[in-house]
C-alpha cells in the first residue's frame, strides 16, 4: 500500500511540474469526442463520458502495473 501511494504521489508531481511547465499540454482534458456539452439560455450541462473512460483506463492499466 506504501508503494502505491508513493507512486501516485510521484505521478500527481510529475503531471503538476508538466502542467507547469506547459499549460496548455492538457486542454484536451474534458474536449474529447463524446463528451456531452449541451448548452440552454443561462444553464449548461457537461458530461464528460470519454475522458472518464480514457481515465479509468489508464488508472487500471497503471494499478495494474503496481500491483504486480
Amino acid at each position: 500500500m506504501a508503494k502505491l501511494l508513493i507512486a501516485f504521489g510521484l505521478i500527481l508531481v510529475i503531471v503538476g511540474v508538466i502542467w507547469l511547465v506547459f499549460p496548455n499540454a492538457f486542454t484536451w482534458i474534458g474536449n474529447l469526442p463524446g463528451d456531452i456539452k449541451h448548452t440552454s439560455g443561462n444553464t449548461r450541462v457537461y458530461f464528460p463520458v470519454v475522458t472518464m473512460i480514457v481515465i479509468s483506463i489508464v488508472a487500471t492499466i497503471l494499478l495494474n502495473l503496481f500491483n504486480r
